[in-house]
């Protein structure tokens, strides 16, 4: 799937078994994906912040380890699509198939309690699910259909040419995705505790659990 505009970067040649969508060392010389590598960052700011949040709000440990691993694939899939090197297609590949088995499971449990017990957070179970799969779909599409998004971008200014970046959408989708998933889990855990748990908006954008403290009575 090497594209032939590829260039020679401050990485070298890459060693790792894929080669994406996306022109090597076209934007920086310094990064060999440049739009693959800084999508990740949404893998990685706002999970770290979730889990710095999730501590400050004394809820239980495994919730700060699963913002914490969806930050580790982030960084994992960083370092690989920067250098395009073996050794970073490992760090990246193996945080993501151990990450993807726990999630899976924990899918299918929030969804049997959504349809039983918590219904009224159906819509935030299923826009988890429904962007994770939308990610995939366009994953496939940017592999499937690599010549020609190619061209297409030739023919585009830069800024828009980005845009077609469908593995760098994959990384934004499937992020949100698993971030939300992790909100639902934790409101859905939080209200059996009798918690006072409500979803606020960062910056009026970013979506966070807040745990309202308890009046006296």
């Amino acid at each position: 799937m090497a594209p032939a505009a590829d260039r020679t970067g401050y990485w070298g040649t890459p060693t790792s078994t894929l080669d994406w969508c996306e022109e090597n060392y076209v934007v920086s010389y310094y990064i060999a994906e440049f739009w693959n590598t800084v999508s990740n960052l949404i893998m990685i700011l706002p999970p770290i912040y979730g889990a710095i949040q999730t501590y400050k709000d004394g809820l239980e440990v495994r919730y700060v380890w699963s913002f914490l691993g969806i930050a580790a694939v982030g960084i994992g899939s960083w370092s690989f699509h920067m250098t395009l090197q073996y050794e970073m297609q490992l760090l990246d590949e193996l945080p993501m198939i151990y990450s993807c088995c726990i999630f899976l499971n924990k899918c299918i449990n929030i969804l049997c309690v959504l349809c039983r017990v918590y219904p009224w957070l159906r819509a935030l179970g299923f826009t988890s699910l429904s962007v994770f799969l939308l990610g995939f779909v366009l994953w496939n599409i940017d592999n499937i259909f690599c010549d020609s998004l190619r061209a297409t971008r030739q023919r585009l200014p830069p800024v828009v040419g980005a845009v077609t970046q469908l593995h760098a959408w994959w990384h934004i989708l499937t992020g949100l995705g698993s971030y939300l998933h992790i909100l639902l889990s934790l409101q859905i855990r939080s209200t059996y505790l009798k918690h006072r748990p409500k979803v606020k908006f960062l910056c009026g954008v970013w979506p966070m659990l807040h745990i309202e403290s308890q009046k006296a009575s």
